[in-house]
Formats: structure tokens, C-alpha cells, sequence
């Protein structure tokens, strides 16, 4: 994103409908050319950590963590450096996007320490997700 470009947006907030518990270091996604996606309320999209960050469109990414489904309570814009959060716990920031699952639903790709699944983090359904402009990790969610 280009920051003078970028201006303030709200919070886009869901919640966790399904954790996945496995991880893969052949998976061969690949980053979307868009650096941000709009997103509409009900949507249910998969979220996926990788310790990978190559922020160009094309990127292939294979080490990755399969954290879950979240279904969207709120339309919005997510753009890629967006802090995740899902609950109290800190996940990452957006990467980018993965489509090859279109028109079922987007891939997440979240920047994170290590590739971590749903199981490693202690995620359960019912948990909030929230994706935030700038935030800073450090202060937690």
C-alpha cells in the first residue's frame, strides 16, 4: 500500500467457524498481484500463516500453517501488513492473498514468526478474528 494514499478504515472483525490443525512445506500458494481485497459481510475465508515474506505478486509460498476458516461480521477492506489477531493472541500480518480456491473463498496468507496451524496456537471456534490497520504487535491484541 502506498501510505500516502492510505487512509483510515475500520476494523474488519470475524469470527473463527472451523480450526485446522496441519501444516505443509510443499504447498506452492502464490501471492495475489492486489495488495488488498474488499470484503463482504458473511464471507468465510481460510486463514494461513508462512514464516515466508515475499510481498510480490507471483510469489510462490510452500511453508505453511493451516489455521482455519473465519466467517466476515462485517464488509470492509483488508490490505496487506494489517495486524491479525484472533482472540488475545497476536497471529501476524497479511501477507497477501491466495486465490486458487476462487470463487469458494481467498487464502489468507499471514506473515508470522513460524508457520503455525490452529492447533499450535489454541485456536477454537467461536474465537473473534480481527484484521487492523497498522497495530502494533507488540501491544498485543
Amino acid at each position: 500500500m502506498n501510505p500516502a494514499e492510505d487512509g483510515p478504515k475500520r476494523v474488519v472483525r470475524g469470527t473463527l467457524v472451523k480450526v485446522l490443525v496441519h501444516r505443509r512445506t510443499d504447498r506452492g500458494m502464490r501471492v495475489e498481484e492486489h495488495a488488498a481485497r474488499c470484503v463482504r459481510r458473511g464471507e468465510v475465508h481460510e486463514l494461513v500463516s508462512t514464516d515466508q515474506w515475499e510481498p510480490y505478486p507471483g510469489a510462490q509460498i510452500d511453508r505453511v500453517g493451516f489455521l482455519g476458516f473465519v466467517e466476515l461480521g462485517c464488509g470492509g477492506v483488508i490490505d496487506r501488513g494489517d495486524l491479525v489477531c484472533a482472540g488475545d493472541t497476536v497471529v501476524g500480518r497479511v501477507l497477501g492473498f491466495d486465490a486458487c480456491h476462487l470463487p469458494n473463498h481467498y487464502n489468507i496468507l499471514i506473515h508470522a514468526e513460524r508457520s503455525v496451524s490452529g492447533r499450535d496456537l489454541e485456536l477454537l471456534p467461536e474465537q473473534t478474528v480481527t484484521f487492523t490497520q497498522g497495530g502494533d504487535a507488540s501491544q498485543g491484541c
